[in-house]
């Protein structure tokens, strides 16, 4: 069906099609003064005013006013009439560029008046060539038209997209890509095409991290360090894991945990650490090629984005078949930004010292709140041993450790968004010249706040934690009694795994999909709440509403970073650490399922139109992406090396074994201490609790025996394992680093075809300037033959007979 261009909204002639909306507050009819421009004269409006209070005062006294209320009331109408003045003259500029425009002021939405935008096909064809856009062959034309026609037409594309893309029972087709471009613009467009690549490229990885935990599930019987801790023939003592409140305890009771640790921590775990360094590059690769193919199809090849200044209204905005809204009064505020003087680096620099010290500042809260919750674990595992109640005293390690992650969690969402503002206040004081410029400092000050918030629990538990805890009878204290934590007998590796676990999920079902999904319809629910009418009268005056106002009470769009940012952020969780917790994949590939059409129903149903922009890249994204896959190879070789068991478990049989199995290992990872050595008043409060009194009881390090020369000391057995970790490290990363380069080197970043037809495009122009200059040639030749000194020819009657 081919839709007439005169359908949608229109101006009151029923002809011009309405292309954009701005929307402003009316105000209300005031004093005189208020009626009166500040720019006039105010010696004028003050003697006036002093006359009529002299003719007032000979019957009655003036009314005395509070003076600071009159400073006030000054200060109001100052502001409303320089704002009236901005909004006639931002009105008057828009007509010099040709557009017409038409004013609403009486709808049915008290204090709020609509500038209808209309943009004549003279002023489309003119951005268009400003914009370099390309017109297709003649033979396309009337095609093209029909289909432009169609597809721009903005309810229609809108049910399209509604239908084919912001549905929940459709997350297993591909995304409209060509019409979400049209729809919303190219940066959007991307946006969502990056979105889509990530997706496709997790399902492998998705793959192989759930046969990886499968293959751990399918070992733990047969894994022998677990079977040896869980063997209760292994009569083992272990010193208290804390002072005075805990007592020794049986090596056999951290069975659960032995076997739930194998799972993550097996030789599979190093292979998938591998493969999710060139899933990495691979992933970058293919967005490349993608990237390049939409730039060819799209007409970007050749578009270089413009420095545009700090203001969201451009004339390229009219190039959209819109019926969009965005506010008045902040075009007009930033626009008049342009005209103030030019700031220098001595202007700037205050505002870049205070984001800098503040940042810092942030960061800094970040680690406090981190070692907040450490003393949280210590204090609440010694009040829970301490506890009479048998129930408490149970899974005390699974207590601490789930109460401590979901702490972590809340607070990290909590800091998420006063982060996200903080970052943003920053941004405004530098006063940044671009609107690109803007973006870009406001992305790296949001990810480096929110990356730090996400991440430094994380950090602590995979490198910090049990690495300075000291032994027993030397430990190392913070903040008077509080003892270190110390690491389960399996590693930290476990517990770093359910921090990981809970933070993605809980990121991802409570901020990006229950925020996304809940905080709109809370906001609903609150406006109707206010509202007088019932729900059928409420329906009634929808009907009655034009599109415009009806998007009115649309949120706003607030931009792709915030999308961008949850995305980046889960995309290091699933790099970074990813040798500690394989389903990350797979956790990951079912939010972006359910993310893709969130995302697509917000953008149709929920939030205004966009203004559309062109682009031709995801902008720093790509880098943060690129740094990101890079620095995981090297979190992942350290944390195979320094957090799990691998290393320790290849050097115990290779070297130390008898038989060259791994029995004797957990033996081997076990140091002697005699409880005579309890430095006074940390010895357990009930030495007998297991019933017998304990002469020496055993603690993972690998130091020298009691008896020995040098009683405590860090043993050879440490100093041997140390080397080989870090020559772990240092292979792991040369020759992981080295095969994503061979992969970024071995695939092209512009696919074959889509470069064969830009060679074929290039020969076509050169053949036709080429065509052009041969015309040019034969015409100034045909010319040059008929030269005005040449003799006309006679006419034929008057040629002689013998001629």
């Amino acid at each position: 069906m081919f839709l007439s261009p005169k359908q949608g909204p229109t101006f009151q002639d029923g002809q011009r099609r309405v292309d954009y909306v701005l929307t402003y507050h009316i105000q209300k009819p005031q004093s005189f003064r208020r009626k009166t421009s500040h720019f006039g004269d105010y010696r004028i409006l003050r003697s006036l005013r002093r006359s009529l209070s002299m003719m007032r005062g000979r019957d009655t006294p003036p009314p005395k006013e509070d003076p600071e209320v009159a400073a006030h009331k000054h200060r109001l109408d100052y502001h409303e009439d320089d704002k009236r003045f901005r909004q006639t003259e931002f009105e008057d500029n828009l007509r010099e560029m040709g557009l017409e425009l038409e004013k609403d002021e009486g709808n049915k939405i008290p204090g709020i008046g609509f500038l209808k935008i209309h943009a004549p096909w003279n002023v489309l064809c003119r951005e268009a060539e400003f914009m370099k856009l390309k017109m297709p062959t003649k033979k396309r034309i009337n095609l093209f038209i029909r289909k432009a026609t169609m597809l721009f037409y903005p309810l229609l594309s809108c049910q399209i997209l509604y239908d084919e893309w912001a549905s929940y029972s459709v997350f297993y087709k591909y995304q409209p890509i060509g019409l979400i471009r049209k729809y919303f613009g190219e940066k959007i467009g991307l946006y969502f095409a990056w979105l889509g690549v990530y997706t496709q490229m997790l399902i492998p990885a998705a793959i192989v991290g759930a046969i990886v935990f499968l293959y751990g599930c399918a070992t733990v019987d047969n894994d022998i360090p677990s079977m040896e801790i869980c063997d209760p023939r292994n009569n083992i003592t272990m010193c208290p894991l804390c002072d005075r409140a805990c007592s020794y305890w049986k090596l056999k009771t951290a069975c659960g945990t032995a076997r739930a640790s194998h799972l993550f921590d097996n030789p599979a775990t190093v292979f998938f650490s591998i493969f999710m360094a060139l899933w990495a590059a691979m992933f970058m690769e293919h967005w490349k090629r993608r990237q390049m193919r939409l730039n060819y199809i799209w007409d970007l090849t050749g578009f270089e984005e413009e420095e545009v200044s700090l203001c969201p209204y451009t004339t390229a905005c009219l190039l959209l078949y819109v019926c969009s809204y965005f506010s008045l009064d902040y075009v007009l505020i930033t626009l008049f930004q342009e005209k103030k003087v030019k700031l220098t680096c001595t202007d700037r620099a205050p505002a870049y010292m205070t984001g800098l010290f503040t940042m810092l500042i942030m960061v800094g809260v970040t680690f406090a709140v981190v070692f907040g919750v450490i003393l949280y674990r210590i204090s609440i595992k010694a009040a829970l041993h301490m506890s009479s109640n048998p129930t408490a005293r149970t899974n005390i390690r699974a207590t601490v450790k789930g109460t401590a992650a979901v702490i972590n969690l809340v607070i990290i969402i909590i800091m998420d968004e006063v982060y996200g503002a903080l970052a943003r206040w920053l941004t405004l004081l530098e006063v940044p010249k671009t609107d690109k410029s803007f973006e870009e400092r406001l992305i790296i000050k949001t990810f480096v706040l929110k990356f730090a918030n996400a991440f430094s629990p994380i950090v602590y538990l995979a490198f910090f934690r049990g690495r300075m805890v000291g032994r027993p009878g030397d430990y190392v204290y913070v903040i008077g009694s509080y003892r270190m934590e110390e690491c389960a007998h399996a590693g930290c590796l476990m517990e770093l795994c359910i921090q990981l676990c809970i933070t993605m999920l809980g990121k991802q079902l409570i901020q990006n999909n229950l925020f996304e999904i809940g905080i709109p319809k809370i906001k609903k629910l609150i406006r109707r709440r206010k509202s007088d009418m019932d729900s059928q009268q409420q329906e009634d005056y929808n009907m009655t509403l034009q599109r415009h106002e009806k998007d009115h009470f649309l949120g706003p769009f607030v931009g792709l970073s915030p999308e961008y940012m949850e995305m980046i952020i889960q995309f290091g969780m699933v790099t970074l650490f990813v040798a500690s917790f394989p389903l990350a994949p797979l956790f990951a590939l079912l939010n972006n399922i359910i993310e893709i059409r969130l995302d697509a129903k917000k953008f149709v149903t929920e939030v205004r139109r966009p203004i559309a922009a062109r682009a031709k890249d995801i902008g720093i994204w790509y880098n943060l992406l690129r740094g990101l896959s890079k620095v995981a190879v090297i979190v992942n070789a350290f944390v195979i090396s320094f957090t799990s068991d691998f290393i320790p478990r290849l050097v115990y049989q290779y070297m130390y074994s008898p038989d060259g199995s791994m029995h004797g290992f957990v033996n081997h990872t076990l140091s002697y201490f005699n409880v005579s050595d309890f430095q006074p008043g940390t010895a357990p409060l009930q030495p007998m609790h297991l019933g017998y009194e304990v002469q020496i009881c055993r603690y993972k390090d690998y130091r020298e025996t009691p008896w020995s020369n040098t009683p405590y000391d860090l043993s050879k057995e440490f100093w041997a394992i140390l080397a080989c970790r870090l020559a772990f490290v240092v292979v792991f990363q040369n020759v992981v680093m080295l095969m994503s380069d061979f992969v970024d080197w071995l695939i092209p970043d512009i696919p074959k075809d889509i470069s064969l037809q830009i060679h074929k495009e290039k020969v076509l122009m050169v053949e036709l300037f080429m065509k052009e200059e041969e015309g040019k040639k034969l015409l100034r030749d045909s010319h040059a033959n008929q030269s005005p000194l040449q003799p006309r020819s006679r006419p034929a009657s008057h040629t002689p007979s013998n001629c």
